[in-house]
């Protein structure tokens, strides 16, 4: 598909989906220029959250408008994936490169000290910053987040690879029929999908789980949340390992959802917003000791 059919189906979502008085502003960054999209009040305490790999910072309408009645929401658009920002002259390569974007981005918003969340491969970014500047995020809410405490599962990189060697609309819609069991998924946000698949974009940043050692010295309130019926991994050893290794960390396991699902499909949506902005809503709440459970609709 076409940039330009690409950015239709891309102001499609927002106009259909998010919240009127939604604003979007350019963050320049070394990296290049950061698109993002906001809502809630201006002088609200900030939540910042990444989507998962494709799936562009819209994924997150069925948040916005729940977790703006009480946070300033900036949805991130990543370099080098669909979306609306622009890479510069200076790749991001590394971890590194990734952490140094973010706290551009961060800085650019003006958010000094915020709730940091992401979905998947946002998640694994999130993660990753937090343990870079931990300083930075006062709470962590991590979405089905992949390569953080476990692998993928075999069968779920399996499906994947072929939509991985030759994207195209049709790889993208089987793909995601498979792992979400079939469910409705917004149909506008699907057609911003299936262009993606033929949007250019850079080779993500990948690399090795972070390791105990790190894990277990991270001093940032952490919610892990995880899809019961999830594809990609095995939720009860993520769930596991991040207590494990998350001293401050509350786990919670949405029954009905998968890990494509997550986090706009509106029967598990409900859920999801309840979870974060429940986690999110007390600057000086501390879960303490790790606690794990479901959450029932």
């Amino acid at each position: 598909m076409t940039a330009t059919s690409f950015d239709e189906a891309y102001e499609e979502v927002l106009a259909a989906n998010w919240p009127a008085g939604t604003t979007y502003s350019q963050v320049t960054t070394p990296y290049g220029t950061t698109h993002v999209n906001s809502c809630g009040p201006g002088d609200a305490p900030p939540l910042v959250l990444l989507a998962g790999g494709g799936a562009t910072s819209t994924v997150w309408y069925a948040q916005a408008a729940h977790l703006g009645r009480a946070h300033r929401v900036h949805a991130v658009d990543l370099i080098g994936e669909p979306g609306r920002s622009v890479a510069g002259e200076r790749p991001i390569r590394t971890v590194t490169d990734l952490t140094a974007w973010l706290d551009g981005v961060l800085d650019g918003l003006g958010a000094d000290r915020t709730a940091l969340g992401g979905h998947s491969y946002g998640a694994w970014i999130a993660l990753h910053h937090a343990l870079h500047a931990p300083h930075r995020v006062r709470k962590l809410v991590l979405v089905d987040p992949t390569q953080c405490f476990a692998g993928f599962r075999p069968g779920y990189l399996l499906r994947a690879l072929p939509m991985l060697l030759r994207p195209s609309a049709k790889q993208t819609r089987a793909f995601l029929e498979w792992e979400t069991g079939g469910a409705a998924l917004d149909p506008a946000w699907l057609r911003l999908r299936d262009a993606a698949a033929g949007f250019p974009s850079g080779r993500p940043v990948t690399g090795p789980r972070p390791t105990p050692e790190a894990l277990r010295g991270l001093d940032v309130p952490a919610l892990v949340l995880l899809a019961g019926r999830g594809r990609a991994h095995d939720p009860a050893r993520v769930a596991a390992a991040a207590a494990r290794l998350l001293p401050r960390v509350t786990t919670a396991t949405i029954p009905g959802a998968t890990h494509h699902t997550l986090p706009l499909y509106g029967p598990t949506a409900a859920e999801l917003n309840r979870g974060i902005a429940d986690f999110i809503a007390d600057p000086g709440a501390d879960p303490g000791e790790a606690e794990s459970g479901d959450l029932i609709g």
